[in-house]
């Protein structure tokens, strides 16, 4: 008997939720250290995150998820792909620039947001530490954001 299959997709999002964030701060982190070779780096290894997520979504679908969890997933992925693309496909510099990245600044914390739903899924202690670390995550955001421009 082993463990439910509900519950290892629920830690499954749990851990990448929460390993997605950690990466997050470093990416700030390496802003903050004017380390951006590390920064485009760990961004890219970021992206991967996708892969549970879409895993995830499907299952939920063919599960009957709540609406909301897919909606978290949805979100998650689609910031993903907008990550991809304005980062590392059109390579943009567009944080600089504040009508463009107020919406962008909104889709991250929506989409990271909807992250600490997908932890608890996986039971109260998960939420707690997602809680906690997303809360890190933003102030770091705000930081090197004031610090850096970025």
């Amino acid at each position: 008997m082993g463990i439910p299959p509900e519950r290892t997709n629920d830690l499954i999002g749990a851990v990448a939720a929460n390993v997605y964030m950690l990466l997050i701060i470093s990416v700030f982190t390496t802003r903050l250290v004017g380390r951006p070779e590390l920064e485009y780096w760990i961004g890219l290894i970021s992206l991967v995150i996708v892969v549970p997520l879409l895993y995830l979504f499907i299952v939920g679908l063919q599960t009957n998820r709540p609406l909301i969890y897919l909606v978290w997933l949805g979100l998650m992925i689609l910031f993903q792909v907008a990550e991809l693309m304005v980062d590392y496909v059109l390579k943009l510099d567009f944080r600089s620039v504040q009508w463009a990245v107020i919406p962008y600044v909104v889709f991250f914390f929506g989409a990271t947001g909807g992250m600490i739903g997908l932890a608890r899924q996986a039971g109260r202690p998960w939420a707690i530490v997602t809680s906690l670390i997303f809360l890190i995550m933003a102030t770091m955001a705000f930081i090197q954001r004031a610090k850096t421009g970025l």
